[in-house]
């Protein structure tokens, strides 16, 4: 195993304690796994609190910040938080004006978020949730029932935070988080496994020469098992499978997000190949957005996420920005 770790009992807390010292701005609670925004609560703010596992950085915790989340709850590597985390998440950042779970439709996710909810109203904090699943690739997997939250899941935290950013009300806030997801839809693809701190070897086998299509954020079995393509032939397959399922009326938000491991050179060539098919298919683009912002630990391949926006949800997307993962406008 060549990681750049300690032990594997101890990288979610290691990392905290980075992120600790590297962004003041954020009170990193290593203890009890919460990162929140050092100013929250914010008096008549709605709060925005999201989570999940651990290896998909800097989803969750690199978007804390003002035009994004309220805090965020790290769970081991590939394992949901607990509700006590969120609980205590949402407790820290209740202005009274009520909190957004943000939930990536994983079935430990969807469990322990809805518990968390429960909980927190006996406390007497109100809570909306959103629940992301926005991947084509498959109906069901390993890890959910229905479809996989993935890359649309910065769309709705960028786009919701926005809108909570500027006071909107608990129930606006949750629509259009709401929205967003409906209107998003993802597919990627895998060149090369992960491997997790604990096992320390390859998640799954994938021979020398082949790629599986429709992966998920863990590794999850995709749609199918192909040999290598080229970075054209890929965008042609990804988007066509998007489109599949969805067609645009207004132009999109357009993630080519990396896996982990592929650098930015290759995602560069990779979304000129997209924006090249989006074309030819008529699908005009509002922005695009490129880069590791939903990985899966060192998961060579990338996705593919198409976010059909008005003008309201273009406006709330370019609106400032300031956490680790994502900033501009500030």
């Amino acid at each position: 195993m060549r990681m750049l770790i300690n032990v594997p009992e101890t990288v979610v807390a290691d990392a905290l304690r980075g992120m600790a010292a590297a962004h003041p701005e954020l009170i990193v609670d290593v203890e009890n796994r919460v990162i929140v925004r050092r100013d929250a609560p914010v008096a008549g703010k709605v709060a925005l609190v999201s989570g999940g596992g651990s290896g998909h950085e800097p989803l969750h915790g690199g978007f804390v910040g003002p035009g994004m989340l309220s805090a965020a709850c790290p769970g081991e590597v590939f394992t949901s938080p607990v509700p006590d985390q969120m609980v205590r998440a949402a407790a820290a950042v209740d202005s009274g004006a009520g909190v957004l779970f943000i939930v990536k439709n994983y079935t430990g996710d969807v469990l322990n978020f809805d518990m968390a909810a429960e909980l927190a109203d006996e406390e007497g904090i109100q809570v909306a949730k959103v629940l992301v699943n926005d991947d084509v690739a498959v109906t069901d997997s390993l890890y959910t029932a229905g479809r996989r939250g993935t890359g649309a899941t910065l769309f709705v935290e960028k786009i919701a935070g926005a809108a909570a950013e500027e006071g909107q009300p608990l129930d606006r806030v949750e629509a259009i988080g709401r929205q967003v997801n409906e209107n998003s839809r993802s597919f990627g693809v895998a060149l090369a496994a992960c491997s997790t701190p604990a096992k320390g070897s390859p998640t799954f086998e994938l021979p020398d020469g082949e790629l599986e299509l429709g992966v998920g954020i863990h590794g999850e079995p995709g749609r199918e098992r192909r040999a290598m393509m080229t970075s054209g032939e890929i965008a042609e397959f990804a988007v066509d499978a998007i489109l599949d399922d969805m067609t645009p009326r207004n132009p999109v938000l357009v993630l080519v997000n990396g896996m982990g491991a592929t650098p930015l050179l290759e995602l560069y060539g990779f979304n000129a190949e997209v924006q090249r098919v989006l074309t030819a298919r008529g699908v005009p683009v509002a922005r695009t957005l490129v880069g590791n912002y939903v990985t899966s630990l060192d998961m060579a391949g990338a996705s593919v996420t198409l976010c059909q926006v008005d003008g309201e949800l273009l406006r709330l997307w370019d609106a400032p920005v300031k956490t680790a993962g994502l900033r501009w406008g500030v």
